[in-house]
């Protein structure tokens, strides 16, 4: 079986969590399936790092550094040119081709178009319910990562159950774990970013929907002592001035001593960041999954998190939940997690366990032998 994937879709300037999910299903499934091979569509300066001979790395298409060109490609010609090198199926994200050649499964993770308050213009709105709309109806597979999403797509589109598949997102076990490879590593997070462990870590963009000035409206209302002892980390891409607004409310809420903004960080600090940690908060009101709770939980780090449905199924009650729009609860939410060790030890232990079922071997076999009885079916019916 060949497969063709489009990675497009990605800004090579704006990593997030599609560059893990397109590396991680493509090397697993390579290590699972020996009669797997792959086509992969990437940018001319797009990361793309699975090396092996059952992978084909086309660079011919812009990726999403140039709009217009890279939805032109994906929609015309990466289609064609799948087809062409032999595919017999393409994977995509959010969108089934206009010219579509192949039986296609579609990563559906997202419906932030549908709701105006996500501000993600009127052009992509516009855009996005078309391609959606059209791409659901047309795709073979819809894959999604939550029940919770599943349930979203269900209700704006009924008639695509039967192709729908909840498959969760998958964790790099071997980056996100509670033990450190050494001692050394809270004095090198130390001298590499000039804090001491202990902290507070929020590693998301800046997107409205995460909500961070509700989270330092909380923090800011964390006794002085509180925030002296746990700065608030904040990772993450400036994401249509949303750093810059954070850092504007810092100053005016006096907090701005007590809060770090790192922007973007190496993959490989990734893990000693979270494991530094003494708490991680994500006060978002959107998720379909929420990967960098898990990653938290994986390295041993109590979560707070915002009280949505997808972040009780996602943390299974193994972290805080609080209301970040009561400023007063988010607050004391946030303090019982910086400072009550026994509550610390329960949501640690209780994290580290249930982060252990999350894995991109169970990501890649679900989704690839869904994608085979998509084939089926399509062989069957003549397609």
């Amino acid at each position: 079986m060949k497969l063709a994937l489009s990675t497009l879709c990605e800004h090579p300037g704006r990593k997030t969590g599609l560059t893990t999910l397109f590396h991680e299903l493509v090397s697993h499934s390579l290590a699972l399936f020996a009669d797997v091979d792959w086509i992969v569509f990437a940018g001319p300066g797009q990361e793309w790092s699975v090396d092996s001979p059952r992978v084909e790395v086309v660079r011919r298409y812009p990726a999403n550094d140039r709009l217009g060109p890279r939805l032109l490609a994906d929609h015309f010609r990466v289609p064609a040119e799948a087809r062409r090198r032999g595919a017999d199926a393409l994977v995509t994200v959010g969108f089934v081709p206009v010219r579509k050649t192949l039986p296609t499964a579609m990563h559906l993770l997202s419906l932030q178009h549908l709701d105006r308050s996500n501000r993600v213009g009127l052009a992509r709105r516009l855009y996005r319910w078309f391609v959606v709309d059209r791409s659901v109806r047309r795709a073979e597979l819809i894959i999604t990562n939550s029940q919770f999403a599943a349930g979203q797509i269900r209700g704006v589109f009924p008639g695509c159950a039967d192709r729908l598949l909840v498959s969760y997102e998958g964790l790099q076990h071997e980056q996100f774990s509670p033990a450190p490879a050494d001692d050394g590593e809270a004095g090198r997070v130390e001298d590499k970013f000039g804090f001491e462990p202990g902290y507070l870590l929020w590693t998301s963009n800046f997107y409205p929907y995460k909500q961070a000035p509700l989270l330092l409206a909380a923090y800011a209302a964390l006794p002085t002592e509180v925030r002296r002892n746990h700065p608030l980390v904040m990772v993450g891409g400036n994401w249509q001035g949303g750093a810059d607004a954070a850092r504007a409310q810092a100053a005016e809420l006096g907090v701005a001593g007590d809060v770090r903004f790192l922007g973007w960080v190496d993959d490989a600090d990734l893990g000693p960041l979270y494991r530094q940690a003494r708490a991680f908060v994500l006060a978002s009101r959107e998720e379909t999954f929420g990967r960098c709770v898990v990653e938290a939980m994986a390295c041993g780090v109590p979560c707070v998190v915002h009280d949505i449905p997808v972040m009780r199924e996602v943390t299974g009650g193994h972290a805080l939940l609080t209301d970040f729009r009561d400023t007063p609860a988010a607050s004391d939410a946030l303090r019982a997690a910086l400072i009550d060790d026994a509550l610390h030890a329960r949501l640690r232990a209780e994290g580290i366990d249930w982060a252990a079922r999350f894995s991109f071997d169970r990501l890649a076999a679900e989704r690839l032998d869904a994608i085979r009885a998509m084939l089926a079916r399509a062989g069957a019916n003549g397609h």
